[in-house]
C-alpha cells in the first residue's frame, strides 16, 4: 500500500475548511471526481458514507464508497474504503487541522492507497504524491475562492 502525507496553509478558519471538505456533492466541480454519491449520513446530517467515481492517470477508472468518521471540533476527518473496483483496490486516509490563527487554517492530508498489482511501483510511489499535491492545491483554491 503506497502511502504520502502532505500540509498546506490555508487563509481561512477552519470551519470555512470543514465546509468544503465535507461538501462532497460539489467534488465533481473541483476535486478531479466524476461521480459522488451520498449513501448514508449520520447524526447531524454529516455523510458517512460516500461512494465515488474517478479516473486515474494511466491507469484508467476507478470507483470506490468510503466510510467517514469525524473528530470532535473538525480536528480530524478520516475514511476508510468498504469497497472498489478498478484501479484502486483499497483506500484509508485522512485530513488533520489546525486553525493556529483566527483565519489560518494548516490542513495535513495522509493517503494510503492499494492500487492494482499491474502498476509499476514508480507509478505507485509519484502517483501518491501527486495525489496528495493537487488534492491540497485545489482545496486550498476552493476553500479560499469562496
Amino acid at each position: 500500500m503506497e502511502q504520502a502525507e502532505g500540509t498546506i496553509v490555508i487563509d481561512a478558519p477552519l470551519d470555512d475548511v470543514v465546509d468544503v471538505i465535507e461538501d462532497y456533492a460539489s467534488y465533481p466541480e473541483w476535486a478531479e471526481v466524476r461521480r459522488v454519491e451520498i449513501r448514508e449520513r449520520g447524526e447531524g446530517g454529516r455523510p458517512t458514507e460516500v461512494a465515488f467515481e474517478v479516473d486515474v492517470p494511466v491507469l484508467g477508472k476507478a470507483s470506490y464508497t468510503l466510510r467517514y468518521r469525524y473528530a470532535p471540533g473538525g480536528t480530524a476527518i478520516s475514511w476508510d474504503s468498504i469497497e472498489a473496483h478498478g484501479a484502486v483496490r483499497e483506500i484509508h486516509g485522512e485530513y488533520l487541522l489546525d486553525e493556529f490563527e483566527p483565519d489560518s487554517t494548516t490542513v495535513t492530508y495522509r493517503l494510503a492507497v492499494e492500487l492494482g498489482p499491474l502498476v509499476p511501483g514508480f507509478l505507485r510511489t509519484e502517483g501518491a504524491k501527486r495525489v496528495i499535491e493537487n488534492a491540497l492545491e485545489r482545496l486550498k483554491r476552493r476553500v479560499e475562492m469562496g
